[in-house]
C-alpha cells in the first residue's frame, strides 16, 4: 500500500505548530501553567502511528526542542525518548483508553518529562531547585489533552495519514 505523499506533512505541520505555541510569550506568572505541547503532540503520533513516529522522532523533536528553548543538546531529547518509550510500549492499551483515562496518563507522562528536565537542569548547572509549581504544566497539558486529542484524530482522519 503505496504512502501518500501528504501524510508525513500532517505530521511535521502539527509538530510545527507545536513548536510555535511551546515558545510562545507568557507572562511570568503563568510559565508554569504553560501546557507540554510538543510531547502531548508526540505522544498522540506515537500512539496513533507506532510505526512510523517513534523514539528516532522524539529524539529529534527533541533536539530541535532544546535548540527552540536554548537548553543543553540532549535535555529535551532524553526526556521525550523516555516518553515515547512509555508511550510506545503501552500504545495499545493507551487506543483502548477512554480520553479520560488517556488525559491521566498524560498527566503522569508529562509530569516525567518535566521531572526529568528539571532534574537534568539542576545537575547541569543551568538551574537551581526551586518549588514543585513547574508540574502545574501536567496538569494544564492532561486538562487540554481531550480536546488535541480529538483535533489531531480528526486531522489525521481527515487527511487520510497512516
Amino acid at each position: 500500500m503505496p504512502v501518500r505523499a501528504h501524510s508525513i506533512w500532517v505530521i511535521f505541520l502539527s509538530f510545527f505548530i507545536a513548536y510555535l505555541l511551546a515558545i510562545v510569550p507568557f507572562p511570568e506568572w503563568a510559565m508554569n501553567y504553560r501546557p507540554e505541547w510538543v510531547p502531548m503532540v508526540l505522544i498522540y503520533w506515537v500512539m496513533a502511528l507506532p510505526y512510523r513516529v517513534g523514539i528516532g522522532s522524539a529524539w529529534a523533536a527533541g533536539l530541535l526542542l532544546d535548540i527552540l528553548e536554548g537548553s543543553i543538546l540532549g535535555l529535551n531529547a532524553t526526556a521525550l525518548v523516555i516518553v515515547a518509550y512509555v508511550t510506545l510500549s503501552l500504545h495499545l492499551r493507551l487506543r483502548m483508553f477512554s480520553t479520560l483515562q488517556q488525559s491521566g496518563l498524560v498527566l503522569a507522562l508529562i509530569g516525567l518529562n518535566l521531572i526529568l528536565c528539571n532534574w537534568l537542569q539542576i545537575v547541569t548547572g543551568q538551574s537551581v531547585a526551586s518549588n514543585l509549581m513547574f508540574l502545574m504544566a501536567a496538569l494544564t497539558s492532561a486538562i487540554i489533552w481531550p480536546s488535541l486529542f480529538q483535533l489531531l484524530r480528526q486531522i489525521r482522519r481527515g487527511f487520510d495519514v497512516h
